[in-house]
């Protein structure tokens, strides 16, 4: 490949960045899932986000990646606090 090229399919910066910020959103929330204590309520919520998350993989438009990763960062947000008030 000549230098300077960029293979067919290749992923532009702001595609690279935006699909980090979406990978590091489903880790996260995948970490909180785990603070579940009710094995069912466990397996619900993951089987939600990755069915959420898998809808969504062939998402294309910018102003929607970034409005689907806001609304995805709030509901995580959510249910860190009630994790949180759950504990006490």
């Amino acid at each position: 490949m000549a230098a300077g090229r960029v293979p067919p399919g290749a992923l532009t910066l702001k595609q690279f960045l935006r699909r980090q910020q979406v990978l590091e959103l489903y880790r996260k929330i995948l970490r909180a899932i785990r603070e579940v204590p009710a094995e069912p309520d466990r397996r619900y919520l993951k089987d939600w986000a990755r069915e959420e998350f898998r809808r969504n993989k062939d998402a294309t438009e910018e102003d929607a990646i970034r409005m689907m990763i806001t609304h995805g960062n709030m509901q995580l947000q959510e249910l860190q606090r009630t994790l949180k008030l759950a504990k006490s």
